[in-house]
């Protein structure tokens, strides 16, 4: 199998501390320890505002060799300025910090709200805007605003290649054309599982698979049965050595082009429950992927049995 990433959709929640994260365990160690429990971390604090290269650089250090960060775009981008003139803001974006996270960069993760429709004139043209390796990210974070300037990173450590994922939450985009669009851009196609509230497709349109399980049964809140992580676990395998799930809910009937191995990203985003970081643990257990990692309190494959809450957010 090609490169595996089983992780979380950020790590810093209350209810954690003292139950994944030992008691008595500071705020400012918990990136050092979750780091060494599970693979991968998507950062998620990009999203609501833009990030400083001393914190990059930061999370960079704290972080084992070997371990990958997704970045999740900022909202302003996709969830206020909805795509319009947003050449700037990209610009600031890229120039905030993320080059300090050097080859521990994984995808890029833009997410869009559940109001937004597809529109293949305005979604091409934001495609035609993102830049696939650094050096095209650093081209464009040389056009940031004025006011970045002494809060910005404009240089990189050597050209790397930088993937892109993008989440749907509206029904338009369940359009043969979309999945058209991002093959031909080389941007996945997040695979998010939602608990039936918003579309759910795994068609593969990149050389890698993003995955967001945000919960089967209730939002945010509902924890992975050991049926269900056995059911992800093999469709990671499957993934992995380029194939595709015979049962696969697709968008479009047209196959992918053929490879032989896809890395996979795999984030849980159950965190009210503090089920992510153990159904993290369990399916990484599940895949055989443990060697490396240290030890966790707590029982990983334990079921979900407690009662559920109505509380939603949006991560």
């Amino acid at each position: 199998m090609t490169a595996i990433y089983i992780g979380i959709s950020g790590w810093r929640y209350a209810p954690w501390r003292g139950d994944f994260y030992p008691k008595g365990l500071t705020q400012k160690n918990e990136l050092h320890f979750a780091s060494r429990a599970i693979s991968s971390i998507e950062i998620n604090g990009s999203f609501y505002s833009l990030q400083t290269p001393e914190r990059y650089a930061n999370w960079y250090a704290d972080t084992p060799k070997g371990f990958v960060f997704s970045v999740k775009a900022p909202r302003y981008i996709t969830h206020i300025r909805r795509l319009k003139d947003i050449e700037k803001p990209l610009a600031n974006f890229f120039a905030s910090g993320i080059f300090e996270l050097k080859e521990k960069l994984g995808p890029i993760l833009w997410q869009f709200p559940p109001s937004f429709r597809y529109n293949p004139e305005s979604f091409e043209a934001f495609l035609a805007l993102l830049p696939h390796d650094t050096a095209a990210a650093l081209a464009c974070a040389k056009g940031c605003e004025p006011r970045m300037e002494g809060h910005s990173l404009l240089k990189i450590d050597r050209k790397r290649p930088l993937r892109h994922a993008v989440e749907i939450r509206h029904k338009s985009f369940v359009d043969p054309g979309f999945v058209a669009l991002l093959r031909r851009y080389k941007v996945a196609l997040v695979i998010a599982d939602t608990a039936g509230k918003w579309p759910y497709c795994e068609d593969l349109s990149a050389d890698f698979v993003y995955m967001r399980l945000h919960g089967d049964e209730k939002l945010y809140a509902s924890g992975y049965s050991d049926s269900a992580i056995e059911r992800w676990s093999k469709r990671i395998e499957c993934w992995s050595r380029g194939g595709q799930a015979p049962d696969a809910n697709l968008i479009t009937p047209r196959k992918p082009r053929a490879r032989r191995s896809r890395a996979v990203y795999c984030y849980f985003d159950n965190d009210i429950k503090v089920r992510a970081p153990y159904d993290a643990r369990h399916l990484i257990h599940q895949l055989g992927l443990e060697h490396g990692l240290q030890a966790t309190p707590g029982k990983p494959g334990m079921s979900d049995d407690k009662p559920n809450d109505d509380r939603e957010t949006t991560p």
